[in-house]
Order: structure tokens, then sequence, then C-alpha cells
């Protein structure tokens, strides 16, 4: 009888011993084991874009550095919401990433507000110095107190205009233009120191108010300009390269703070990856593009800048709030 009772016992440790190796998987009321992260990113643009793209590649080398722990799902084409909404979103924690542009940023961390200051950059190597040097840095990681951390900066290019009826070869000729610009003061400001009329509009009523007259005029960049289409109303393209606002990909800091620090150094590592990607695109659709719409017929116009430069000086008087950083900028060489 001794005997049975230590085969019993034996046996029941070892039972034992078996549930907690094995994780009690036996158990129908057992937790279920870890699934790993699954970050949601948000952009805007079609599913094709360079900067959905990267995101896109972001999300590959997440996935293949943690080895399947971490995982981007990437909506694209505004499916979870229009830039403000997804920007609450990722506040929120809702959103885990997006890519916004620093233009509707200034709403929520105001010294972007200095990206949309006319002529703030030389050229786009002086843009990508800034950028990736330390007054970049600095920018991104100012955004934490809004519940933003600040990952990466993508290439937006240039904003030029783009007229009907009459080119813009100077400074001159945009004297009564009513040009369609953002729901950005700075950019009214800049719109109307070069003497034409601003008219704020939805990006979605462009087409139809250049066809109408209501507007004579947008300004953005070559793929916008030619996605859209409305090179087939305004077919004078004037590249006056007044304003570069980059894209910015930004993290939940609620999301953020739940990440290990490994983990946290592999999506800023990503993130920064992606960069040079979406720069390679962006720089090949954009020639892809310029090409098109000659090929279309739009007559392209380079102007003299410097006259465009002078004329909104009285810009920069207006937001003192910018004065030390813009001189930051400016002694970047």
């Amino acid at each position: 009888m001794k005997a049975n009772r230590w085969i019993v016992l034996i046996s029941l440790i070892a039972l034992a011993a078996a549930l907690v190796a094995g994780g009690c998987t036996s158990s129908p009321n057992a937790p279920a084991a870890p699934q790993g992260i699954v970050l949601k990113a948000a952009d805007v643009q079609p599913e094709d874009y360079p900067t959905t793209q990267a995101l896109k590649y972001m999300g590959k080398l997440l996935d293949e550095r943690t080895k399947g722990n971490i995982k981007m799902q990437v909506y694209g084409g505004a499916q979870l919401g229009q830039e403000k909404e997804t920007i609450e979103m990722t506040q929120a924690g809702t959103i885990a990433i997006n890519r916004i542009n620093a233009a509707p940023l200034v709403s929520f961390s105001a010294n972007m507000g200095i990206f949309s200051m006319p002529f703030l950059f030389r050229d786009s190597d002086h843009l990508w110095k800034v950028l990736d040097g330390q007054i970049g840095k600095d920018m991104l990681k100012g955004m934490e107190k809004n519940n933003l951390v600040g990952l990466a900066y993508y290439d937006s290019g240039a904003r030029s205009f783009y007229t009907k009826g009459k080119a813009v070869k100077n400074v001159a000729d945009m004297k009564g233009m009513k040009i369609r610009v953002q729901q950005s003061k700075i950019f009214i400001d800049t719109i109307n120191a070069l003497g034409a009329s601003a008219t704020p509009m939805s990006f979605g009523e462009v087409y139809s108010g250049l066809q109408s007259g209501i507007i004579d005029g947008a300004e953005n960049n070559p793929p916008s300009l030619w996605t859209t289409k409305h090179y087939e109303v305004a077919k004078f393209y004037s590249l006056d390269e007044h304003s570069m606002v980059p894209e910015v990909v930004v993290i939940s800091k609620k999301v953020w703070d739940t990440l290990s620090p490994e983990n946290q150094k592999i999506v800023a590592q990503a993130a920064q990856e992606s960069v040079a990607y979406e720069r390679k695109l962006w720089a090949d659709l954009t020639n892809k593009c310029m090409d098109d719409l000659k090929a279309k017929g739009v007559t392209i116009i380079k102007p003299d800048k410097a006259q465009f430069q002078r004329a909104v000086q009285s810009v920069y008087a207006k937001y003192p709030e910018y004065s030390g950083l813009i001189k930051q900028v400016s002694a970047v060489k």
C-alpha cells in the first residue's frame, strides 16, 4: 500500500510539472498566448503614393526585425479620416502611427508652423540638412508634450503656382488673381503679400473652382497637380517653389509608452530607414509627373525667385514668434 501511495504521489508531481512547463494550455479557461503588437497606421494619400508605400516599407522592416512580433496595418486613402481627425485619434492612441503634413500640425504643435513660412529653405539640400540635423530633431522631440512622438520626416517636394488663362512669369502677374490656398493663416498671408487674392478652399473643390472661374489658380507640388488632373484646366505651371512643407511621421505617445525600450528603438530605426525609401519614390514620381505634364501641353515657367522672395518679407514680420528659429534655419549651411 505504501508503494502504491508513493507511485500516486510521484505521478501527481510529474503531472503538475508538466502543466507548468506547458503553460497549462490544456485548461479551457487558460489565457490565450500573447499575439504580438499590432500598430494601426494612417495616411490620407492613396495606397500607391510614396508616403503610403514608405509606411508599408516601415512595416516590413518591423515584421522582419521582430520576427513578426510587431506588425503595422497601414490604412491609406483617408480610410481612417482626414488629417485633423487622425491627429486627434493618434493623440488618443486609437491610431498608433500617422503620416501627416506639417502644416495642419501647427494646431497641435505651434513650432511646426515655421515650415509653412515662404522660402524658408534655399533648396532641397538645405531642407534636408535642417530636417536631419539638430533643429529637425528638436522639432520632433517638441511634440511629446502634445501626446505625439515624432519619428521622421518624409519628402513632400516644393509647392508652386498653376494657373489658367494667364501665366505667372513675375510677381506683377499675380496681382488680382484668385489663388486657392489651404486653411492656413501663413499661406493666406503669403498669397496676399504677392498681390493675389488668397481663396481658402477644400482641395477636393479645386478642379470645379478652376473650371467655373471661382479661382484663377492654385499652388501645389507636381504629383498633386498631375494626380488630380488639375492640369486639364490650369495649363501654366510657374516653378517659384515658394514652400517646402515636409511630411511628418508620428506615433501616439500613449502607444509609445507601452513599448519596451528595445521595441522603441526598433520602431524609431525602421521609421528613419523608411525615409530614404520614400525620398527615392518621391523623386521618381516627381520626375515622371513633370514629363507627363509637359506631354499634356502644360507650359512650364521658371520665374526669377528673388523678386518673389522680396515680396513676401512682410509675412516674416507678422510672425515674430518664429524669428529665433528662422535665424537658426538660415544659419545652416
